[in-house]
């Protein structure tokens, strides 16, 4: 197959699979429905690029009517190239709003020189995304995290903040008014980046976090793709294990209740002081009657506990 010819094979299937992944994670997740109005977060990067190319493509065919509108956010970053977003979104036909709101100058003047920016830039853009969201009528906000980023919070909260928790393809607001939808969940990142040079999306660089080379998460993916370096596919199946997880193999007491787990009575169980002071419990004939004998009762009964085997 002549190379031209191949190069446009390969980009098909390329966007064909990032449909596919697209659409089954809004299926799976129940991203939007009829008569949604969703609010595209357009930043300039390859990522929402990506993201709102996509959506488009799905929206021509969707068995349910939405409407798609870009918003993006001017931080008023130094040399932020103010026209290229508008010309492209005129371009390509898509309504869009600006909005703008000088961040960049309250995050370079509370932060420290050398510290990280990204949490307070991030709370900065949620909340103005949020209240245009609230002033709009949108019903989802769709921001373009992908496979790669999902799996990095996994990994991060899990080695800086001793939690198993991520960033999850849907949720709700903290204060319950909106709800933000990741359609990009099961996409890789290195597909994204292969879509967006193919597709020759206008690229804006972020010159305000893009400069801290030494954050959390970049230690994180560099580990990340190391692992997929010297195992190719190990990212897949870890990412297919975020939608695959059983709270009984875990030790969350919250979510798994391992105290009914196997009792053999309603007695009251003792408090970890009574276990860690060292005193002797109270004999169990003076806290409640003997039982009958019974072989079940015996010292070497075996408990029926259910187990779910493994592969």
């Amino acid at each position: 197959m002549p190379s031209a010819r191949k190069q446009e094979f390969e980009q098909h299937k390329l966007a064909k699979r990032l449909r596919h992944q697209v659409g089954q994670a809004i299926a799976d997740f129940g991203m939007i429905e009829e008569g949604d109005k969703v609010m595209v977060c357009l930043s300039g990067g390859k990522d929402s690029y990506t993201m709102l190319d996509v959506l488009l493509q799905l929206q021509a065919k969707a068995p349910v009517r939405f409407e798609l509108v870009a918003v993006n956010l001017d931080q008023k970053q130094p040399d932020f190239p103010e026209h290229i977003l508008p010309g492209y979104l005129e371009s390509i036909g898509v309504p869009f709003s600006i909005i703008e709101q000088d961040t960049y100058s309250v995050v370079k003047r509370v932060v420290p020189e050398g510290k990280t920016m990204c949490s307070l830039c991030s709370r900065l853009r949620r909340g103005a995304l949020y209240s245009h969201a609230a002033e709009h009528g949108f019903t989802k906000i769709a921001l373009g995290h992908h496979r790669d980023d999902l799996l990095a919070t996994f990994f991060m909260n899990l080695f800086f903040h001793a939690k198993l928790s991520g960033m999850p393809p849907k949720l709700r607001s903290d204060d319950g008014r909106h709800v933000v939808i990741r359609p990009l969940a099961y996409v890789a990142e290195a597909d994204i980046a292969q879509y967006a040079e193919a597709k020759g999306f206008p690229i804006i660089p972020c010159n305000l976090c893009g400069s801290q080379e030494n954050l959390q998460r970049k230690q994180v993916r560099r580990m990340l793709d190391e692992w997929e370096r010297t195992s190719p596919g190990r990212l897949e199946t870890m990412a297919r294990a975020l939608g695959d997880v059983r709270p009984s193999q875990l030790s969350d007491r919250h979510l798994f209740d391992f105290l009914a787990l196997g009792r053999a009575s309603d007695m009251a169980l003792p408090a970890a002081h009574a276990w860690l002071s060292g005193e002797p419990l109270e004999p169990a004939s003076e806290t409640r009657a003997a039982p009958a004998a019974d072989a079940a009762d015996s010292p070497a009964r075996v408990l029926d506990i259910p187990v779910r085997l493994q592969a």
